[in-house]
Parts: structure tokens; sequence; C-alpha cells
């Protein structure tokens, strides 16, 4: 009898199912979701950095023929000023500027009085009449008038152009006039010379100038002021161009005149056209143009750098370092025009290089240039310079763990900026006159930035979780911590590690792997060793083998398990993820043939995955060189009496038996490649051989 079900449950039952299938749909493609919200997101942050401008629809340079039909003035508008002109008529009014004074008429009262009191008791103890007494205190008034006329200054004055302000009245100050103390004491001294008696001349004398004390200031606030004023009134345009007027026609060259001109139609037409409805189609334009790009760099990831494509943090790294340019790069446009090539553009192919490879670096920094190329003044010359420099950084930058590389290839991207620059100025001028020492400083700045690129790879690996060739130099370092104890608890392994590294760098570099990567690998691929030591044949002193005291099942366990061990432990001690790729391929999905072998002898039938490791097959071209040149070196350990021939034929066996296994099938290495490596692991073996050509006797 069929059991009853509940009319509901189908339709939930139904409903579960097609939930779990779009939630599975959404984990399959979370990879590919993530790279669409990063190609929106980049898009529409790019568009936010770009200046509010729309682009001016011709391209012109001083110097160049006009190459478009006759240019008539489409409305009306000014002729503005360069920076430079309006830089210099400022400087000439600073030169030129008027200091204002001020007069204290305080202090001439508080002298005369001084005066006054101290020279009535002086005269009292003369025999002079009071009439004569009268006329001396009047005619020392009256000096005290004269030098106080224009005022006593408490400093010396320079330049033409002085004003004294005196009872709220402002009169010119010439330089007779501007008397110091010193000046204003002898002008006294000679006023005296009517008093007959030296003696009482000399008292009095000497009372005057005690009494004297400068009255006259400079007033700062009214001088700022002045100058402020007379900057304000600077005009920022030349003159004004009426609509339909020519401005330059078919194959005129542009001259100064004209390109000022034309420069200040570019400004204006930039500006208006951002406003109203325009804004919204420029948007569109800029965001079509950045999409267009950004889409050629997601291609060309997808199509030659599929690895790089399927892990979504290298991706996410180039895009973050195109973002820093494109946001460093457009804020000095919009805020310091005059210092856009104090940008390290450079800095991104050269990072770029260094984690990935040269053709990815160069292509992402020509399309950083692209974008830029919609923003910055005189794009012509800015991306042919930063194309120019950017092949130099790709083509010099090599070995960055080498410091002096860095500082040649630096070097040599400063000096081709220059010589871009002095060409450029040569086309435009016509002359090397008018170069500005200023752009030569800007350029050697940009270089010493450059230099920044060491820590900045530093800080993208903590980041990031990159590898760079830096901190593989200091992991082959055969005194770091995990390789010391190595040596120390399976000096065999380290041993075989050691070879293996020098097959696999030399393997490496014939066919253009990265052979630094390679050689690190190497030197940790059997880590996992240091667990069980003694159960490995090339730790093993003594003619007593552990092995024979257990099953061969359980020998192959131990043996299958160095990988997983030696995985642990590398984690365990920070080892990039890189390098642990090689702890997890180097033996593929290969079987330990002796161990099952003797398996089979115990019983004919053997589930041979028990007997295999877990895997992955290699990936690259530096995993499959590792596997070969470790299966080869380990090997090699049972040749005993090797000849050419017998080497020869060894290594094909052994490389021949990993290909039928499909061991490199996920590694993109070719055939070709593959008979290199080979070649290389022939001569090298025949040098640790020592073999040599028998001469006749």
């Amino acid at each position: 009898m069929p059991i009853p079900i509940h009319p509901d449950f189908s339709i939930f039952g139904c409903k579960e199912a097609h939930m779990g299938k779009a939630l599975d749909n959404f984990y399959k493609k979370q990879s590919l979701i993530y790279k669409y919200i990063l190609y929106v997101f980049s898009i529409a942050l790019i568009v936010f950095f770009f200046p509010k401008g729309g682009q001016f629809k011709y391209d012109f340079q001083k110097g160049k023929p006009w190459q478009y039909e006759n240019l008539y003035a489409p409305f009306d508008f000014s002729i503005k000023k360069t920076n430079e002109e309006i830089v210099l008529e400022k400087q000439a009014i600073k030169d030129n500027q008027t200091t204002y004074y001020q007069f204290d008429v305080d202090i001439p009262k508080k002298v005369k009085n001084s005066v006054s009191s101290s020279t009535s008791a002086i005269l009292a103890n003369t025999n002079y009449t009071n009439r004569i007494k009268e006329q001396t205190l009047a005619r020392i008034n009256e000096s005290i008038d004269e030098v106080y006329e224009f005022g006593i200054l408490t400093e010396p004055v320079f330049g033409e152009r002085t004003m004294l302000v005196k009872n709220n009245q402002a009169i010119f100050l010439d330089r007779p006039n501007r008397l110091s103390l010193l000046e204003a004491k002898q002008r006294i001294d000679s006023s005296l010379k009517f008093i007959p008696d030296q003696n009482i001349r000399y008292k009095i004398g000497l009372e005057l100038k005690r009494a004297l004390e400068p009255n006259v200031t400079l007033d700062e606030k009214l001088t700022q002021n002045a100058l402020q004023e007379e900057l304000n009134k600077i005009s920022l345009t030349l003159g004004e161009v009426l609509e339909g007027k020519l401005i330059v026609a078919k194959g005129a060259v542009v001259e100064n005149d004209t390109y000022k001109v034309l420069s200040s139609l570019k400004s204006e037409y930039e500006s208006e056209l951002w406003k109203g409805k325009s804004y919204y189609f420029i948007v569109v334009g800029y965001t079509i143009l950045v999409a267009l790009v950004l889409m050629m760099l997601f291609l060309f990831l997808r199509k030659y750098r599929t690895e790089i494509y399927e892990h979504n943090t290298k991706v996410t790294f180039i895009f973050a370092n195109i973002l820093l340019m494109v946001f460093i790069t457009t804020l000095v446009v919009k805020n310091y025009e005059d210092y856009l090539y104090v940008v390290p553009l450079c800095i991104l192919p050269l990072i770029l290089k260094n984690f990935f490879d040269a053709r990815l670096g160069l292509f992402v920094h020509v399309l950083t240039i692209l974008i830029l190329g919609f923003v910055v003044p005189n794009s012509f010359e800015y991306i042919f310079l930063q194309t120019i420099a950017g092949i130099v950084t790709i083509l010099t930058v090599s070995e960055l763990y080498k410091r002096a590389n860095l500082f040649i290839s630096v070097g040599q991207i400063t000096v081709i900026y220059i010589v871009g620059y002095f060409a450029f100025h040569v086309i435009h001028e016509g002359s090397l006159e008018g170069v500005e020492p200023t752009n030569l400083g800007i350029f050697l700045l940009n270089g010493m930035i450059t230099l920044f690129a060491q820590p900045l790879i530093y800080m993208y690996e903590r980041i990031f979780g990159l590898v760079s060739d830096v901190s593989l130099l200091e992991l082959s370092d055969t005194n770091s911590k995990l390789l010391k104890e190595l040596s120390n608890k399976a000096p065999g392994t380290f041993h075989h590690s050691l070879q293996v590294a020098n097959l696999a760098e030399a393997a490496a570099n014939e066919i253009g792997a990265n052979s630094m990567l390679v050689r690190v690998g190497a030197l940790y691929h059997d880590i996992g060793k240091m667990a069980n030591p003694a159960y490995f044949t090339e730790n093993q002193t003594t003619n007593v083998n552990p092995h024979d005291d257990i099953p061969p099942r359980e020998s192959a366990k131990i043996i299958i398990d160095h990988v997983i061990e030696g995985i642990e432990l590398a984690q365990k001690n920070n080892i990039p993820d890189r390098v642990i790729d090689f702890l997890r391929t180097h033996h593929g999905t290969s079987k330990v043939f002796y161990f099952y072998r003797k398996q089979q002898e115990l019983e004919p039938e053997v589930d041979e995955e028990d007997f295999s490791y877990p895997g992955p097959i290699p990936f690259s071209k530096e995993t499959a060189i590792l596997m070969m040149s470790d299966a080869v070196e380990a090997a090699s350990k049972s040749l005993k009496s090797p000849t050419y021939a017998i080497i020869d034929e060894f290594v094909e066996k052994i490389v021949k038996g990993q290909m039928q296994g499909g061991q490199f099938l996920n590694a993109n290495i070719t055939f070709k490649e593959i008979e290199a490596v080979k070649k290389v692991l022939k001569q090298k073996l025949t040098n640790i051989y020592h073999l040599r050509v028998e001469y006749p006797e």
C-alpha cells in the first residue's frame, strides 16, 4: 500500500531543492561574481577620481602646425594669462611695493616738556636776561620741531616707495628726511650754535640728545593691506576674443600668442562643457572608455595568465595598484599640475614584474597610462614619456633582492625622463633656452620616490600574502631556523635538498622559469621528513632499516605522510603558500612502488590509493621542474658505476614514467622545455659523478 504524501510536501521539497541549486550555483560562480563587482567598483572609482571637466576636441602643441580646419571662436571668451606671467607680475608689485610708517605725535611733545624743564634749570644759573632765556627756549623748541617734522626712524628704511602717515595723512618720505636717531642728534648739535657760551651749549645739547627718541615705526598691517590691494588689481586676462573671430588657420604654426588663445579656449570649453546636461554625457563617455581599458586587462589575464585570473587576491592586487596610481595622479593634476612627473608611475611595472612577470607588468603599465591620458595636460608627451620609462623599467629591473640593481634601474629611468623632457622642450621652443631647472629637480625627485618600491613590496607581501624575490632570498638562507633544524635532525635529507635545489635552479634558468622560486621550493620540499628521519634511506647511517619491522602498508603511510607533515610544519613556520605548493606537488599522485610491490607479494588485491601520494600534480613550470629534479637526484643514489649512457638512459626512464603517469598535464611546460630540463639534469649528474673521458694508454 502506497504511503500517503502530504499535499504540500512536494511543493516544499521542490522549493528547497531549487534554493539549494541556486546556492550551489552561487558558490560555484562566486569567484566570477567577485570579479564583476571589482570591475564595476574600479570603473566607478576611477571616473569619480577624474577631474570634473570635459575634453577639448583638438590636440595642439606650441611650435607645431595646426592640423585641423580653420578654427573660429565658438563663443566670447577671455585670453588667460599663464601662471608664469601672473607670478612675474606679482613679483614686480612686491619689488615695488609701498611701505607705510606711522608718526607718533606724542613723543615730540614729551621731548619738548622734558627738554624745557632741564634747559630752564641750566639757564637759571646763568646771567642771561629773561628775554634771552625765553628766546633760547623758543629756538630750542624750533630745533626739536625741525628734527621731528618727518620724525625719527626706529630702524633704517630701504626702498624708494615709502610713505609717512602723520595726522591721518600720507606723505612721501624721501631719503633726506629719513632720519635715524644718530642723524637727529647730529642735526640738534648744529642747531645749537646760536648759544655763545660753549659750556652752556654743551650742557643743553647733552640734555637734548638724551631726551630724543624715535617716533616713526613700520605699519605692517597697513603695508600688507596696501600690497594685497595692489595684488587684487592684477587682471588674470590679456584681452577678449569675440565669437566668430578666426583663432588659427589650417597649416599655420601655433606661435606663442596663438597658443595662449587656444589654451584659454580649451580651459573655457572644458569648464562650459561640464555644466548642464553635458555632465551626464561626459560621465558616460569616461565610463565607457575606462570600462574598455579594464576589460582588456581581464581578457589578457583570462587568456594569457590563467593562474592569476583564477586567483582573486592577485587580481585585486593588480587593480589596487592601478587605482592607487590613478588616484595619486589625478590628485596631483587637480592641485599641483606642475608637479605631475613627481608621481612615480614606474613603481607599477617594477612591482608587478617583481611579483608576476615582465609582460604583465608592461601591459598593466600601458593600460594605466591610457586611463591617465584622459586627464593629464599634454597627454601625448605624458603617454610617450611614461611608456618609454615603463619599457626601460621592465628591461632593466631584475633581481631586486640585489640593492644595487634597483639604484641602477632608477638612475636609467631618471635619465630617460630628463632626455625626453629636453627633446620635447627643443621641439616646442626651438632651442634649449628657457629650460626650467625645477623640472629637472622634479624628475630627480621622481627617481628618489621610486626607490620606495622596496618597502612597498614588503608591505604588499604582508597585506596580500604574495612572495617577492626579496623574501625568497631570505628563505633560501640555509641558516634559517627551519633549514637549520632540517640539517640537524635529517642531515641526509638536507644534503639531498641542496642537491635538488642546484639541479632545479639550473634547469629553471635553462627554460626561463623562476629560478629563485624553484630553488627555495627545493630547499623546503622534504622538511616533513623531520618527523621520522630514520625511515628515509638518505638518513640511515647503519644497516638497520626500521621498515623491515613493520608491514609495507604502514611503511608506505610513513613515507607518504611526509608531504602532509611538511605542509603543516611549513604553515606553522609562516612559509608562504607559493613555497608550500612545492611541498604539495613534488610527488604529485605517484605511487610508493617499492612498498606497493611488497604488499602485492602479501596479497594479490591491493588498493592503489593506500600507496599513492595525495597530490595535487604540478601546476607550473617550477613545480614540474622540482618533481623531475627530486626524482632524478633521489634515484641517482642507486647508480653503482654510472657512465654517460647509463645516466642518459636513467634520466629518460624517470621523466618518461612521470609523463606517462600524467604528472605534467596541468603544468604549463612544453615538450621542448622538458627536453631542455632533461639535458640539464644529465649534465649536472655527469658533473656530480666526475665522469672523465677515457684516454688510451
